[in-house]
């Protein structure tokens, strides 16, 4: 089922189909196959359906098990979720919002889960568009996961990731780099220099080193990482040629579009190996190879 989410719907419903033949539809393995069934149903591009079928799950849950049980308030999480991903994200703002109530009463304002529902609190306050909720949330959750936590526990590093991509998206590229030259830091630390969380920090760092007006230091650290990439990951992986794509528009932002529009040359016919011709990101590198082409005709 790895990579094919809608295989993994039609299984998981085939053993959903056959847990309820034998065990009754209020059967907590059940519920919990349902759970799955809903979420691959999101994860294979029916977002709708999958609010329609947690909807439905958080309902059944509620009266099987009840409104505090850990099953409940895991439906209740996802049913936000896909809400959001469904296109409302005032409305999983608002859905997180009052199942983290219910998890500080029921769990404890200290239990990781409530903490994480925080997390969601103020990811989808953001896109929903309310940047000060969002910033005070997240402001708010760091100072509580390096206390309760600690700060090198994987949530603490997340939270300051999301924190610090709120910081660039809402104008203030100066401290996204800041906060990811200290997250690259301690991730290097923590998990290791090549870890795939150091490695997208890495890349997150690069790119607002030139949104902060330094396409050239952005050039340079996509062009090493690059070279990590490759050399970790291999030539073909979607991440290596994510990083190609990047190296190749920060050169152009940077004053070469010759040396930009000659890496999107190069990177066109391996996308297409890789993704397929009709991929939406071999269209994006086919577009960028055409701008950049004139671009340096026009600089000539």
């Amino acid at each position: 089922m790895s990579g094919d989410p809608h295989r993994a719907a039609r299984e998981y419903g085939d053993v959903l189909a056959a847990r309820e033949a034998i065990l009754g539809p209020d059967d907590p393995a059940v519920l919990a196959t349902r759970n799955n069934v809903a979420s691959w149903r999101g994860q294979a591009g029916d977002a709708a359906g999958a609010v329609a079928q947690f909807d439905t799950l958080v309902q059944d849950t509620t009266t099987a098990l009840g409104p505090d049980h850990p099953n409940t308030l895991t439906a209740r999480g996802n049913l936000a979720l896909w809400r959001g991903h469904a296109g409302d994200p005032a409305g999983a703002a608002a859905a997180f919002e009052e199942l983290l109530r219910d998890e500080e009463l029921v769990l404890g304002p200290g239990h990781p889960q409530t903490l994480i529902t925080r997390n969601n609190v103020a990811v989808w306050r953001l896109d929903a568009g309310d940047i000060r909720g969002a910033a005070q949330a997240f402001d708010s959750l760091v100072r509580d996961q390096e206390r309760l936590l600690g700060p090198d526990h994987p949530d603490t590093l997340t939270t300051r990731n999301n924190r610090a991509l709120l910081w660039g998206q809402t104008g203030n590229p100066g401290a996204a780099m800041t906060e990811f030259e200290k997250l690259l830091s301690d991730l290097t630390r923590v998990l290791g220099p090549e870890h795939p969380r150091t490695l997208a920090t890495r890349g997150n760092l690069a790119f607002w080193q030139g949104k902060a007006d330094d396409p050239t230091a952005a050039a340079d650290a996509f062009d090493q990482l690059r070279r990590i990439h490759e050399r970790v990951l291999g030539p073909d992986h979607p991440d290596t040629l994510t990083t190609r794509h990047n190296l190749a528009l920060w050169q152009g932002y940077a004053g070469d579009p010759a040396a930009a529009a000659a890496a999107f040359a190069e990177l066109v016919p391996d996308t297409e190996r890789v993704l397929g011709p009709e991929h939406p990101g071999t269209a994006k590198t086919r577009r960028e190879l055409t701008r950049w082409r004139r671009a340096a005709d026009s600089s000539r």
